[in-house]
């Protein structure tokens, strides 16, 4: 038995509140928003992080998050928002389950996404472009 909560959510074994659904993809209210209307969008089959779905899968799941986003502006009225998704314990995945996050923002609500960003060396941007490229599959 699977014991992935969002699994459960996906087969309709836990309770949510369910926005809107296909075949493939769900979405629904964090159960704990950073701000309300915290908006969360699952794959239906279970895969850990995001490089392990399938590229129709992928696709689903962007054009899904462009449309909760554009249903969340309108409903709203955010004056700006946030999508992110985070893979893997370190990067502060807390379900194993591949997710993406939308979360409405609003002036002075308090959160800070603001990494402290590093500075490449001479050659070293090169140098990681090159790394990253030799690996792309087409």
């Amino acid at each position: 038995m699977n014991d992935c909560i969002f699994c459960k959510i996906a087969s309709k074994e836990a309770p949510a509140e369910i926005l809107f659904e296909t075949e493939r993809v769900i979405t629904f209210l964090d159960i704990n928003p950073i701000n309300y209307g915290h908006t969360l969008i699952i794959p239906k089959e279970h895969y850990r992080e995001f490089h392990e779905i399938p590229e129709e899968i992928s696709k689903e799941l962007i054009i899904v998050t462009s449309k909760l986003t554009k249903a969340i502006l309108e409903s709203l009225k955010p004056h700006g928002y946030n999508i992110f998704t985070n893979n893997g314990r370190f990067a502060g995945q807390a379900i194993m389950h591949c997710h993406f996050h939308i979360v409405p923002r609003f002036l002075n609500d308090g959160f800070k996404f603001r990494p402290h960003p590093k500075s490449y060396k001479q050659n070293e941007m090169k140098q990681y472009g090159d790394l990253i490229r030799e690996k792309i599959k087409n």
